[in-house]
Order: structure tokens, then C-alpha cells, then sequence
């Protein structure tokens, strides 16, 4: 029972997979997909945080202290995921998957650009909500664009989207209270020394 589950569950999957993939050869998406997919790659994301903590100030740079940490924190699961759970990238396991030359070949679960990309921008969009409208169909794009050039299943998708998020929403949390923290220990202070 539990067997025939797991094998509908991975038939879906690679429906769904092929899905998204079978689109590879249209010229604008292979752009865009292509394009995109790098929003999610570590030189992109380490350097935009390490941009916006260097060159901006009060709650922004605040926030771009929580997407680093949360970068951080959430590629330590993604390593130890991949050597602990070996599963082939769905290029190699799935005949007739369209796949961009020479693609990457370590594992494929769970997929570590999507889990930066949201990593990086789940503090921004708890920081400004506003963003979120931009943000999100960023995100959600990265991880499109890793079924969509043959590199990662669904399920890949989906926990990196969930590590990043988790990994984005504990790090703001934490970079928010800490410094509320010593703001407001700070001003405290400096009123009861002016009485």
C-alpha cells in the first residue's frame, strides 16, 4: 500500500515535471527561464546582501542582515540534505527531459536555488509587504525556471521554497528582536540619564 502510494505520488511528479519541461524549446521562455534561474545562484544572492548591508542603513540594512543569515542558516540543511538523500537530477533519470549543455551533476534534492531566493527575500517581505508583488513572482520563477531547464523535480521546488521561507522568517525574527531589543534598551537608558 504504502509502496503504491509513494509510486503514484513520483508518477504526479514527473507528470507535473514534464509538464513545466516540455516547453523547453519556445524561444521568449527559454530567455526568460534561462535568465532568471541565475536570480537564485549563490553570486547573485550573496552579493545583493552583502550590497544592501553595506550600503544602506536603519531597517533596511537590518533586513538585509536577516536574508544573509537566512542564506546562510538555509544552505546548511540543503548541504547535508543532498549528501544524506543521493536522488539523480531529473535529466538523468527521466528519458526524453530537455536539459541546457553541460548542466549541473551533484543532487537534486532539494533545489538550492529556489531555497536562496526566497531565503533572501522572505525578510524583505515581512520587512515591506508592498514587495511582495514583485518579490514573489521572482521567486516563484527561479523555481519554475529549475523544472523548466530539466534540473528539478517538483518536490525539489517545493522544499527549497519551504527552507528558504522557514530559513527567511526565523532570521528576520530574530535580527528584528535583537536589535528592537538594544534600540529600545538603548533609549531607555538615555531617558533615565537625562532625568
Amino acid at each position: 500500500m504504502k509502496t503504491r502510494l509513494l509510486s503514484n505520488m513520483y508518477d504526479f511528479e514527473c507528470r507535473l515535471f514534464r509538464s513545466v519541461n516540455r516547453h523547453f524549446d519556445q524561444k521568449i521562455l527559454n530567455f526568460y527561464f534561462r535568465n532568471i534561474t541565475h536570480l537564485g545562484g549563490a553570486i547573485i544572492t550573496i552579493t545583493v546582501c552583502l550590497c544592501l548591508m553595506f550600503f544602506t542603513k536603519g531597517n533596511v540594512q537590518t533586513t538585509s542582515i536577516a536574508s544573509g543569515l537566512s542564506l546562510l542558516l538555509s544552505h546548511l540543511p540543503v548541504a547535508m540534505v543532498k549528501k544524506l538523500y543521493p536522488r539523480k537530477r531529473p535529466y538523468i533519470a527521466l528519458v526524453e527531459t530537455k536539459v541546457p549543455a553541460n548542466p549541473l551533476e551533484d543532487h537534486s534534492f532539494p533545489s538550492g536555488h529556489t531555497t536562496a531566493i526566497f531565503s533572501v527575500i522572505i525578510p524583505f517581505i515581512l520587512f515591506m509587504p508592498q514587495f511582495a508583488l514583485i518579490l514573489l513572482p521572482v521567486a516563484i520563477s527561479v523555481g519554475l525556471s529549475r523544472m523548466y531547464l530539466g534540473l528539478h523535480y517538483p518536490s525539489d521546488v517545493l522544499a527549497g521554497c519551504l527552507l528558504g521561507s522557514s530559513a527567511g522568517f526565523v532570521s528576520y525574527t530574530i535580527c528584528h528582536e535583537i536589535l528592537y531589543k538594544a534600540f529600545f534598551n538603548l533609549s531607555m537608558n538615555i531617558k533615565i540619564e537625562t532625568h
